[in-house]
């Protein structure tokens, strides 16, 4: 299996995104200050990966936190009904930029602010959510960095599941349950049958209070009771903050799963096919130097992320039983022993 998708990070409407340009030493000396709004927890491994990226290609940029620049956060966890509320709490510290993850979040800072330019990273369809009105030309205070869609990368999750687990005949996916399911099917069903494998959504009647995790466990236990079931996880905060409730309960009904980033794969997840999140994390910190610097925000058109990772966990495959084909990990960027 090629890398298919795979390109060398974004289809870029600006040339030298991340170009360095020289501070003035009046600009120098002056404290910005930059709000981030992450849809994760503080404490998570990716989370301070992601920052840790943000900041250094920051300070290759001349941003320094302490000396010429603040940076203030806020983290939801997942949790929908905070997202609003700390956006706007971001809004009133009057940050000159905010970088922020996940489209609910960008739409909480648009219903908040017209004004305070906001970068994000992690967004599959900016347009169909109205957060900008083309890729070339944003409009408006919002630009950044968007996911290739869910659509275009799906196949490659049945795929690849097929080749890992032969036997599969049943995909359980696992999504978001906030969004309605009809404009949220992102696995091709003409695929799925030429296949042979049924695909259905597991959240049904999902909510997202406190008893979410008890759904979770409850829909997936149900799902396993039928043999040759396998798993695919959507990328969204609910997975990412669930994400260790989730793998355990894929390891202790033996399905296969696959999901949208690395880390699952580094706690003990099967396998993952999805964006190089930290490479979007990188570029934004560009247009964050960009902002800082007075360039005109209609000048910064949004770009698309072409760059997907594929990691396999083979002690993982190994407790499953299942034999990893050696092209796929010939074609895997990391594979974890």
């Amino acid at each position: 299996m090629g890398k298919a998708v795979k390109g060398h990070g974004f289809l870029s409407y600006l040339s030298g995104a991340g170009a360095a340009e020289p501070l003035s030493a009046a600009r120098a000396q002056q404290l910005r200050r930059v709000g981030v709004l992450l849809n994760l927890r503080e404490q998570d491994p990716e989370s301070k990966a992601y920052i840790a990226a943000f900041l250094k290609q920051l300070e290759e940029l001349g941003w320094r936190v302490g000396s010429n620049l603040q940076v203030d956060y806020r983290w939801t966890g997942g949790d929908a009904g905070r997202v609003h509320q700390l956006a706007a709490e971001l809004i009133a510290l009057a940050p000159d930029v905010i970088l922020a993850a996940d489209g609910s979040h960008v739409g909480s800072l648009q219903q908040v602010t017209h004004t305070v330019p906001v970068v994000f990273v992690q967004v599959t369809d900016p347009i169909g959510a109205g957060l900008v009105k083309s890729f070339a030309r944003p409009g408006g205070n919002i630009t950044g960095f968007s996911n290739l869609s869910e659509l275009e990368i799906s196949a490659k999750w049945l795929e690849l599941l097929k080749q890992i687990a032969p036997r599969i005949t049943r995909t359980a996916v696992l999504r978001d349950p906030s969004v309605a399911w009809a404009p949220n099917w992102p696995v091709p069903l003409v695929l799925a049958r030429s296949l042979g494998v049924v695909v259905s959504p597991l959240d049904s009647g999902f909510d997202l209070g406190s008893g979410y995790a008890q759904h979770i466990e409850d829909g997936i236990t149900e799902f396993a009771e039928k043999p040759h079931g396998a798993l695919i996880v959507l990328p969204n905060a609910f997975a990412i903050t669930y994400r260790e409730l989730i793998i355990s309960l894929a390891a202790r009904h033996r399905l296969p799963a696959i999901y949208p980033s690395r880390h699952f794969v580094a706690e003990g997840g099967l396998m993952s096919y999805g964006p190089d999140v930290v490479d979007q994390y990188q570029y934004a910190a560009s247009y964050v130097n960009h902002i800082l610097k007075g360039k005109k925000f209609a000048h910064l058109p949004v770009q698309l992320s072409t760059k997907v990772t594929l990691a396999i966990n083979l002690k993982t495959a190994r407790s499953l039983d299942l034999s990893v084909p050696e092209t796929l990990l010939a074609n895997a960027d990391e594979v974890i022993e």
